[in-house]
């Protein structure tokens, strides 16, 4: 069989490299983008390749593979299957809009969708969307195969949710793939697509001009973090490749000339024993690459940093999160001030190149004074790099489920939305005020880096100067402080859309300290 797979972008993150700062000179057809690859369509097309199909790969950062381009390359090459891939709420208006394109010129060829977002809303996508056929849910490396042989009995198909007639069919379920090191590497070749390592922000940021790409090690978090979808999606559990087989990647990777890798595990820093031996394998083995990856400030393999060090890891993100001990512990963080001043400063003590600082404001219960706790809490640590974004509410997540119980969202009608907490929550401070003490704050960080680490920001800033144009790393500099438009906007709940303009903040409020007593009880219970 023939099938496409196609990767639905959110534009907001990702964008063609300018011209002039491309200094190659070749003209081989590819082009360059400011974003991470779509791993997810790189790593099914060669395993759907070991079952006798022929794959088309697509991203929709390409010019050239748009809506109307895919829908065109559909009426003329006549796929057998299309299979679209997305990640959150903020692109479903993209895949619905490319689905019914591609109703209108191939209405015969069956569309199914997959990703975090189709998992956790299955049922309610094919309710929503009549030209969308089918969806994956969970992992599609043993799913899709599955799919493509059984397309005339697609009720054999466990993890399927289908229509049968009117009738929206929810097979059994799939369970997690247990052996990860099965599948082939992923095809990093098939796309005309040259992927720069960035920073998403408003203003990418370039860091480097190497060959880059994007690896995952392993799959799912232990841990509850109130925010996150993550232990949902991977049903508690964290799984991983072998060392032996993260090597044998990394080793292809390198005779291939990549020379910066980015590991998108949702936390690296669990097994000591395997990133000591991926590590030393990197070492043995004599790789170039650069590598970075992500972890928690509580991770038992924090001491294996200077191993880590040694095998040219040069970037490492903390999930911070918050710099007071009680809004940590609202977001159900099991982290402490002291962990992570601990990580942070191991990190550059080892000689970690950049590390970088995740943290949320507007919090359920977090103060003024919380919020500007936070912003002085990262001028003292070692940061190279820090965020600090608006907490949101995502379905699949403990904090949605808690706005349910609150009688804030409607499950029913809000499925497909995404909530800033300032907007919705009468717990949190409002949006105006929290944008309003961001910028406060991110004053503040500058101040102290300019004036306390004057020689580190000076060559932060030349690591992002030597690939940006002088205009965008001027409005990179003041982007925190102005706000940033996004292609969707999050929205407010349905009970609060009747011709109110802002939530009435007075209309629902549980004392943080309730909140808590009522979590104590959940998860004693």
């Amino acid at each position: 069989m023939k099938v496409f797979l196609v990767y639905v972008r959110d534009e907001n993150f990702c964008r063609l490299l300018p011209k002039e700062l491309d200094k190659s000179q070749s003209d081989n057809g590819r082009i360059k983008v400011m974003g991470f690859p779509p791993l997810g369509i790189q790593t099914l097309a060669p395993v759907l390749r070991q079952h006798g199909h022929r794959v088309r790969l697509f991203d929709t950062c390409h010019p050239q593979m748009q809506a109307e381009h895919i829908a065109q390359a559909g009426a003329d090459e006549r796929p057998d299957v299309i299979a679209l891939s997305f990640l959150s709420t903020t692109t479903y208006p993209a895949v619905k809009n490319l689905a019914k394109r591609l109703k209108l010129n191939t209405p015969h060829i069956p569309i199914i969708v997959g990703g975090a977002f189709a998992t956790m809303n299955s049922d309610r996508i094919l309710a929503d969307c009549p030209d969308i056929d089918c969806v994956g849910v969970g992992e599609g490396e043993e799913l899709l195969p599955d799919y493509l042989g059984n397309l005339a009995e697609p009720g054999s198909v466990a993890g399927l949710v289908w229509r049968n007639g009117k009738e929206i069919v929810q097979n059994v379920s799939r369970p997690l793939i247990r052996d990860l090191n099965q599948f082939p590497y992923p095809d990093r070749t098939s796309l005309p697509i040259d992927y720069i390592e960035s920073l998403p922000l408003d203003v990418p940021a370039v860091l480097s001009l190497d060959k880059f790409c994007t690896m995952q090690t392993s799959r799912g978090c232990p841990y509850s973090c109130i925010y996150c979808d993550i232990p949902s999606l991977s049903r508690g559990k964290w799984r991983y490749r072998s060392s032996e087989h993260v090597l044998g990647e990394m080793q292809q990777l390198d005779h291939m000339g990549y020379r910066s890798i980015y590991l998108t595990d949702d936390h690296f820093l669990v097994n000591r024993k395997r990133i000591g031996e991926i590590c030393r394998g990197i070492i043995e083995r004599g790789l170039q690459f650069r590598w970075g990856c992500e972890g928690r400030v509580d991770a038992v393999a924090v001491d294996q940093l200077p191993i880590m060090k040694q095998a040219n890891c040069n970037f490492l993100a903390f999930g911070v999160e918050a710099g007071t001990q009680k809004v940590l512990d609202r977001l159900n963080k099991k982290q402490t001030l002291k962990q992570v001043e601990h990580a942070v400063s191991e990190a550059k003590r080892h000689g970690i190149e950049r590390v970088h600082g995740f943290f949320v404001i507007g919090s359920p219960g977090e103060t003024e004074k919380d919020i500007m706790d936070s912003f002085r809490f990262a001028a003292r640590l070692k940061l190279d790099t820090f965020g600090f974004n608006r907490l949101c509410a995502y379905r699949g997540t403990p904090l949605w489920q808690e706005y349910i119980d609150r009688g804030i969202i409607d499950d029913e009608r809000d499925w497909h939305k995404w909530f800033k907490c300032s907007d919705i929550d009468p717990t949190a401070l409002p949006s105006a005020r929290v944008n309003r003490l961001r910028m406060q704050g991110y004053a503040l960080l500058f101040f102290r880096r300019l004036f306390g680490r004057p020689l580190r920001t000076y060559r932060l800033l030349r690591i992002f100067g030597r690939h940006m144009k002088k205009s965008d790393m001027v409005r990179l500099l003041v982007s925190p402080f102005r706000r940033r438009t996004l292609s969707r906007q999050p929205e407010l709940p349905a009970k609060m859309m009747a011709g109110l303009e802002k939530p009435q903040r007075d209309a629902v409020f549980i004392p943080p300290t309730e909140l808590l007593c009522v979590e104590a009880v959940k998860e004693k219970a």
